[in-house]
């Protein structure tokens, strides 16, 4: 597993992280130690996870992954494993979240709330990298970064990062850090997959600039990726129960992963990896660790069987030629995911 320094901190990782978002709802306590030893001695030292998994959210289930996570971390010496997770954005905006009833802000009163129950669930007396979940582009950032870099300052966090950022915001951050002398976003984590690009314009721009480091979730686009969708929504995928409940947005959310264009970028996108004697899954992950502004790639598992497909990845380096192929399908079928998101922040 090859290691890359998060932005200009002195933490270094496994430049594939362990994403555990699916711990306490679709993998029971059990299945998801399985799968973090499994992850854990093929190399990959970074774990990720946030206050409100798993999804979806819940308040019944609020903060069962950093239990989950915190009792598996209680098993390997504690330097040994990078801790990531994620305080809640605003309540206001475009997700109310079920966690503190609603009335979620990034002010100082929730934020250190936040950090110190993640830390209390964690069983850990710091995190390694904490993240804000979304944005509040209503407030000052000097304000946000204020009381994260308290948390630095106290021996709480050691780095701080945003996720579902903007490239403004991310460059507001970046100033406001510089003007006030204050810690900044050393990374971001955003949405990032071979059925939405986006990241490769302005954000990665910002990244090589700044030297910030993107730490991209959904590799896999959801699931698409796999081709599990290719014959129609599949029994037990996240996405068939959205498509088929009666929550909108999550409904809206799954037709923007699932739909004729991604579809048809996945069966292309198969024969590639087919002619390279991979799985469309490697080529996926492998992908994304390829770009030189990406620290690490979020993976996620529902089984270990599972894991070990987005694993073969690991030592896979993919041929200029083969890039090739891939941007061709890309300028032939621009964003299939029709939006990322981003807009309504």
């Amino acid at each position: 597993m090859q290691q890359r320094r998060l932005g200009r901190s002195g933490i270094v990782v496994s430049d594939i992280c362990m994403g555990t978002m699916t711990f306490g709802l679709q993998c029971d306590e059990s299945l998801s130690h399985q799968i973090c030893d499994t992850a854990f001695d093929a190399g990959i030292d970074f774990f990720d996870a946030a206050e409100v998994y798993p999804v979806p959210p819940s308040a019944e289930r609020f903060g069962k992954t950093e239990e989950i996570v915190g009792r598996w971390l209680k098993t390997k010496p504690r330097e040994s494993v990078i801790v990531a997770t994620k305080v809640t954005g605003p309540g206001h905006g475009w997700f109310t979240p079920p966690v503190r009833h609603g009335k979620t802000a990034l002010d100082r009163i929730q934020i250190v709330r936040a950090c110190e129950d993640s830390l209390r669930r964690l069983d850990t007396d710091y995190i390694d990298l904490y993240q804000t979940h979304w944005p509040d582009h209503g407030m000052p950032y000097e304000e946000v970064l204020g009381v994260l870099t308290e948390l630095r300052d106290e021996g709480k966090v050691r780095v701080i990062g945003a996720s579902n950022e903007t490239c403004w915001g991310m460059m507001k951050a970046s100033w406001s850090a510089d003007l006030y002398d204050l810690d900044r976003y050393e990374t971001v984590q955003n949405n990032f997959s071979l059925i939405n690009r986006r990241c490769e314009s302005e954000l990665a721009q910002v990244c090589r600039r700044e030297q910030i480091s993107l730490l991209p979730y959904s590799p896999l686009g959801g699931g698409v990726l796999t081709g599990k969708y290719q014959q129609g929504p599949p029994p037990g995928a996240r996405f068939t129960g959205y498509l088929t409940g009666d929550g909108e947005r999550q409904k809206r959310m799954a037709m923007r992963f699932v739909n004729d264009r991604t579809l048809e970028t996945t069966r292309r996108l198969t024969e590639i990896a087919d002619s390279i004697g991979t799985t469309v899954t490697a080529l996926a992950v492998a992908w994304s660790r390829q770009h030189d502004f990406v620290a690490s790639t979020i993976i996620g598992a529902t089984s270990v069987e599972q894991l070990g497909e987005s694993l073969e990845a690991r030592e896979l380096i993919l041929s200029q030629e083969t890039l090739d192929c891939i941007d061709q399908i890309d300028a032939e079928i621009p964003t299939p995911m029709t939006e990322d998101g981003l807009r309504r922040l």
